[in-house]
């Protein structure tokens, strides 16, 4: 799953990093379109996840990751299709994200779910930051490899690229064998989704979790959004656009690495909801320092600090609310976090995309960050129920 997870995420990033490009290149630079397009591809997550989650708790995990695979690979190999053909528009993309972010809204809660159930409670940590470490690596090989691509062979490649890879995590889950076998039940999906809930809120800091994670990628992804817009309209240097959204996705990636690594080797750690709030607090500090950088490696370096507490916060936040979650329930928690998690960026991506063009995009960056600092420190202080854990 590892494995196959990884080749897949490489080529997704490949993808993102030439879908920012694109849209720009479509729209005159418009940094509303990107945000648009960000939040079409997420905004089915935050509608649809705890559906999906029912479902990853009903039928077998394997066989509703294998859909979301499918409609995801036919996605890019369509658009490759259009762009081959030269007859791509940007509203065609933008439908084109909404599908894969409801593909995604099925296969989410389904994938979060599996993966514990392939390793011990007591190794669970580490499964998630090893699974965080592929996701990065494929933040840093991606957006490399597609760098290359796109210079020396044209964007069409990356979509294409993107599309064959998602035979890898096909092939994985044709091989894995879970430990898992769904319970039969009668309720209905909307019953089903109430005990999701009720869990969630008989828990006393699973509620406060949710909402970090939702203050997280509301405030703390549009800075990744962005990226394309910085490296073509805000930061000036001699280097080509994609050169320097190259170097800001593999400085982000890198850190990412770093975070993940530094987080598997601490196993089991003692006050992870301590060590969150420190890091989130980290996460907001370089968000403001990325957003009122106008040099290429400070930027850079602001990147590599924000991949390190990004991932950090995510891999934590995740491992708390899977180590308070049961086996029976965990494919509708998760679509419960699902949607705190991913629901957050489609609406921090359309907003910021509306107000960048109103205040300029360090502006709104540095505010997200300020935000996302005060966040945490009330958590840390005042709303102790994530620091006690």
């Amino acid at each position: 799953m590892w494995i196959g997870a990884c080749i897949s995420s490489i080529g997704t990033w490949m993808q993102v990093m030439a879908q920012g490009m694109l849209i720009l290149n479509l729209s005159d630079n418009s940094a509303f379109l990107l945000g648009l397009d960000a939040f079409l591809g997420g905004i089915p997550i935050f509608l649809f996840s705890l559906v999906g989650g029912v479902i990853a708790d009903r039928i077998d995990r394997r066989k509703v990751l294998l859909g979301s695979q499918f409609v995801q690979m036919g996605c890019a190999l369509l658009l490759t299709t259009m762009l081959i053909l030269h007859v791509v528009r940007v509203w065609e993309v933008l439908c084109l994200s909404f599908i894969v972010g409801l593909a995604q809204a099925f296969g989410g809660p389904a994938y979060q779910a599996l993966i514990p159930t392939l390793v011990e409670k007591e190794d669970m940590p580490n499964a998630i930051a090893l699974q965080s470490i592929q996701f990065n690596v494929a933040r840093v090989i991606g957006p490399a490899v597609g760098g290359l691509a796109m210079t020396h062979l044209g964007n069409v490649w990356c979509f294409g690229l993107n599309g064959l890879s998602f035979l890898a995590p096909i092939i994985s889950l044709i091989l894995v064998k879970p430990k898992f076998t769904p319970q039969k039940t009668t309720d209905s999906i909307l019953a089903s989704i109430k005990q999701g809930i009720s869990f969630v809120r008989g828990q006393s800091a699973m509620e406060a979790l949710m909402v970090l994670a939702f203050c997280m990628t509301l405030l703390g992804i549009p800075m990744m959004t962005f990226l394309p817009f910085y490296a073509k309209k805000v930061i000036f240097t001699d280097m080509k656009p994609e050169t320097v959204l190259t170097l800001f996705l593999s400085a982000s990636g890198i850190g990412s690495i770093v975070g993940s690594l530094t987080l598997a080797w601490l196993g089991n750690m003692k006050h992870k909801g301590r060590a969150t709030l420190i890091m989130l607090i980290c996460l907001g500090a370089t968000i403001s320092g990325f957003a009122l950088s106008k040099n290429v490696w400070l930027s850079c370096l602001m990147l590599f600090l924000g991949g390190i507490s990004l991932i950090a916060v995510f891999a934590l936040v995740n491992s708390l609310v899977q180590l308070i979650t049961t086996n029976e329930m965990r494919g509708r928690v998760m679509s419960v976090y699902n949607v705190a998690f991913r629901g957050g960026m489609p609406m921090g991506n359309l907003m910021a995309g509306r107000l960048v063009e109103s205040f300029t995009a360090p502006v709104v960056l540095a505010v997200n960050g300020v935000v996302l600092v005060g966040v945490a420190l009330y958590f840390l202080m005042v709303h102790r129920r994530v620091a006690a854990l």
